[in-house]
């Protein structure tokens, strides 16, 4: 394994190093950095020519110029990395900080979100092959991984930021709007269950039932403008988490991993208002410290229970604790809403159609939160919508192939239950393609993230990039293709490793 993880990295780096060559080269050839200034009537043309040829070296040919950079990057190697500066004057290193975090941000919620929800999307079409959920989800998949990404931002910048702030001043939904959106939801609902006709009608009708009285209640209780969940939500929603990730993890069959889930529901419960003074003064240190005491407590709960699979128990008390967490923290967020919105550099609109955060913004944990997640929210959803289809339609297609396998029949014969043949066999099998299309999507993702930075006036790597091709500067093209191919190299190195973890005969090969 040593021996192959070497040989890998030695073939990417001759990779990087070729590639990288290539890519100075055409940045450096693809125009004259000194064309705005030869134009230029200004008294001080002259001198301003001359600075900028010595700041970017320009008397120096460029295979030349490209050797100094590799020079300077190779210094990254022991800690002393320079990757020249900026045409601003400004080093590289410094503002690739400043954009890398920007990026990332950006891209590790939609890819983590797009994996989880592509992939729960592709198992539930694989086991209802050929229904009218598998035929609506693969229309929808591939409708959205058709249309180019920059027109789907531009949708979601009218509709989900002006129209939705619109409505927020005023948000009323009257009685016939509520009535529409619930037949739309029981409609959609009812297409999609399984069944005969009534078990149809009848899960239809309670969702239609279900949705239109929660927006009623939303409207008389100007819900979007106060809004919060309280004890009693989180109750009910902890409930159903508790014994959907026991179905999912374990199985109804194993009470004892259930009374686990429960018991936390029932200690968040307990906790919910004590913990609301320490939540005043969050801080992400301490919200990362809860998050670990959180998950310790369900590993506790599932080990006290224990049973015949005390790891089980392990798995579903962690699992529901954390989530419980998360409602109490997304609760806690809606009680900072109003005095965002109010909020004078808010003025009412608060969800963004530009950067990354608002200009002067003063607030604690929880209003920088509300800010952060307002900016993300629009760019975050357009890159999950075109990266969806990829994970959807890969994750079908291996567990439909995976589920023909004679090993599964085997399973199914010897009476073992239809999660643990769906999660437990196959499920693991199929993840190997997936894990494939997850490797190449990220590199994707972070250099894809150039058109939605720019639609959404982002400074991360997209702008990063596309000034430093407009200027005719490669050294900033350049910080930024290291970072992506590095990304693309390592993950697909994870990849390959990963592989091994999920086939013992890749281990052995």
């Amino acid at each position: 394994m040593v021996t192959y993880v070497v040989r890998r990295l030695i073939t990417a780096a001759l990779i990087l190093l070729g590639a990288s060559f290539l890519v100075y080269i055409l940045t450096a050839l693809s125009g004259d950095p000194l064309a705005e200034f030869r134009a230029s009537s200004a008294p001080n043309a002259a001198q301003l020519m001359q600075s900028r040829s010595q700041l970017l070296d320009l008397d120096t040919p460029a295979p030349i110029r490209y050797f100094k950079w590799l020079g300077g990057a190779a210094g990254c190697v022991v800690g002393q990395c320079d990757l020249g500066k900026t045409i601003a004057g400004q080093p590289v290193t410094q503002a690739l900080g400043q954009a890398l975090v920007q990026t990332l941000t950006l891209v590790t919620g939609a890819t983590i979100l797009a994996i989880l929800i592509g992939v729960a999307l592709g198992i539930i079409t694989a086991l209802r092959q050929y229904s009218a959920l598998d035929y609506g989800v693969t229309f929808m998949a591939f409708l959205f991984f058709s249309l180019p990404i920059f027109w789907v931002a531009v949708l979601l910048k009218e509709y989900g930021a002006i129209g939705f702030n619109n409505f927020l001043a005023h948000p009323n939904i009257p009685l016939p709007v509520a009535l529409g959106i619930g037949v739309v939801f029981g409609l959609v609902t009812a297409v999609a269950a399984g069944g005969d006709l009534r078990r149809r009608a009848i899960v239809g009708g309670i969702v239609f039932a279900f949705v239109t009285i929660v927006l009623v209640i939303a409207d008389l209780t100007q819900w979007f403008r106060f809004p919060g969940l309280g004890l009693g939500v989180i109750l009910i929603a902890g409930v159903g988490i508790a014994f959907g990730v026991t179905v999912l993890a374990a199985g109804l069959q194993n009470r004892r991993a259930l009374y686990a889930g429960l018991t936390m529901v029932v200690v968040g419960a307990i906790l919910y208002f004590p913990v609301q003074p320490l939540l005043d003064l969050a801080t992400p240190l301490m919200i990362v410290i809860l998050a670990v005491i959180t998950v310790a407590l369900g590993l506790a709960a599932g080990y006290f229970w224990g049973g015949y699979d005390r790891g089980q128990g392990m798995r579903v008390g962690a699992i529901t604790a954390f989530l419980i967490a998360g409602l109490i923290m997304l609760d806690r967020f809606m009680q900072s809403w109003p005095a965002y919105f109010d909020s004078s550099k808010i003025r009412g609109r608060p969800i963004a159609t530009i950067g990354a955060s608002t200009p002067n913004l003063q607030g604690d944990f929880w209003t920088s939160g509300i800010d952060s997640f307002t900016h993300l929210v629009l760019p975050t959803v357009a890159l999950i919508l075109v990266s969806l289809a990829s994970y959807t339609r890969y994750t079908r297609s291996s567990m439909l192939e995976v589920m023909n396998m004679d090993y599964i029949r085997t399973a199914r014969a010897k009476g073992v239950s239809e999660r643990s043949v769906v999660m437990r066999h196959a499920f693991r099998n199929a993840l190997i393609p997936i894990a494939t299309v997850v490797a190449l999507d990220i590199g994707q993702l972070i250099g894809g993230a150039v058109i939605t930075e720019t639609v959404f006036s982002v400074r991360g790597m997209g702008f990063m990039f596309l000034d430093g091709i407009s200027h005719v500067d490669p050294n900033p093209v350049m910080g930024v293709f290291l970072c992506v191919a590095i990304t693309a190299l390592v993950f697909n190195l994870i990849a390959d490793l990963v592989y091994s973890a999920l086939d013992p005969r890749v281990r052995v090969k």
